[in-house]
């Protein structure tokens, strides 16, 4: 230990013990961990007690920051007996103006944070409600605008994120599409089995892949394959200033940004369902097969017949809105992210969770909404 560590000296004076504080008590001293635990060790074996008298002026040095805690170790309250000079008396009289005389209650402070971010949650969940609804505003207009002038609309960006978002979705979709067929039917057809209900896994298999499961499988593998894709590519372009460029140059963000992504997605969406819908039916008639020795020309026979044509209007029209608010959702997050790397991260991640979380609560709404239709 040098002479200009923080350290505590305990003298007798004719007056009684005092804690004789000496060396330098500042933030570059006690920034060190091993000098912290060093000086809190010894500022325990000096408790604060009305016999006990502080003398402060051998210190070399005395900030705000050995101020401080020279204060909450008094317990916040000046000792019976402290000799410091005027300045070091102006630092801890500041010290004490800026702290608490009495700490809050820890259950009442935890209390008091938690409702803090809960209010900090519900302002920042209106604000970013606020901004969808404007997308969704300006999508509206940039519509009528296309309408207006279809030859000034920017079909060769709707053409490349067609392709981008649409074809090249095909093959992941259809394999786990033909995956989660398989296993259906497998899992059904070992409980089917048991009632000598075989041909039932026909109906079963038809509405729920159709109806549910198609749709909402080919939306959540869009939204963390195309929405992540769709955020990750405005944000670069935020955090390469290109955003900037083009609010220069007069080009709205609307217009060619997010009504061309939301168009390609809304056409795309509906015809990948249809394509992960017949992968799945596709697995599951080969697993039927196998497992129950139904053909698939019995299935394939079957089927119109187990399921009504509404069901197929009604997994499109939910793929429609799926794929509108994939491709909002996307661009929203893109849009607010800050030009800095781990915001983008952070947003791309947003952009995943929020859109699989809205895929499921549209088809609930759906489900519920649209309950006697195709029944």
């Amino acid at each position: 230990m040098n002479d200009s560590s923080p350290r505590i000296r305990l003298a007798d004076t004719p007056d009684g013990p005092r804690a004789q504080l000496q060396g330098r008590w500042g933030a570059a001293e006690l920034g060190s961990e091993a000098q912290w635990k060093a000086v809190a060790a010894q500022l325990r074996a000096h408790p604060a007690a009305p016999a006990l008298g502080w003398d402060l002026r051998p210190l070399e040095w005395l900030d705000h920051v050995g101020a401080q805690l020279l204060w909450n170790h008094w317990q916040r309250a000046w000792p019976a007996q402290v000799d410091c000079t005027e300045k070091q008396r102006d630092i801890l009289t500041r010290v004490a103006g800026f702290t608490l005389a009495e700490p809050l209650p820890p259950e009442r402070w935890r209390l008091a944070a938690q409702v803090d971010h809960l209010g900090v949650l519900v302002l920042h969940g209106l604000d970013h409600a606020r901004h969808m609804l404007e997308m969704v505003g300006q999508l509206m207009l940039d519509l009528l605008r296309l309408a207006r002038a279809p030859r000034r609309g920017p079909w060769r960006d709707v053409s490349g994120h067609l392709f981008r978002m649409g074809a090249t979705a095909l093959p992941i979709t259809a394999l786990v599409g033909f995956l989660i067929g398989v296993v259906l039917a497998y899992l059904m057809s070992l409980q089917l089995r048991q009632f000598g209900a075989e041909s039932f896994i026909v109906n079963i298999l038809g509405i729920s892949l159709i109806r549910e499961l198609g749709p909402m499988l080919a939306a959540i593998l869009v939204a963390g394959r195309s929405g992540s894709a769709i955020t990750a590519q405005i944000g670069v372009m935020r955090v390469t200033e290109e955003l900037d460029a083009m609010r220069v140059m007069g080009i709205p963000h609307g217009f060619r940004l997010v009504m061309p992504r939301t168009l390609a997605l809304a056409l795309a969406m509906p015809l990948i369902s249809v394509w992960t819908t017949l992968a799945a039916l596709a697995g599951g008639m080969l697993a039927a097969d196998v497992s129950m020795d139904i053909s698939p020309a019995y299935f394939v026979q079957a089927l119109p017949a187990a399921v009504q044509v509404g069901n197929l209007g009604l997994a499109t029209a939910k793929s429609v809105v799926f794929g509108a608010f994939i491709a909002l959702i996307g661009c929203h997050w893109g849009l607010r992210v800050k030009p800095n790397t781990q915001s983008l991260g952070e947003g791309t991640t947003a952009s995943v969770v929020t859109s699989i979380t809205m895929v499921i609560i549209v088809d609930a709404v759906f489900a519920i909404a649209f309950k006697s239709i195709g029944i």
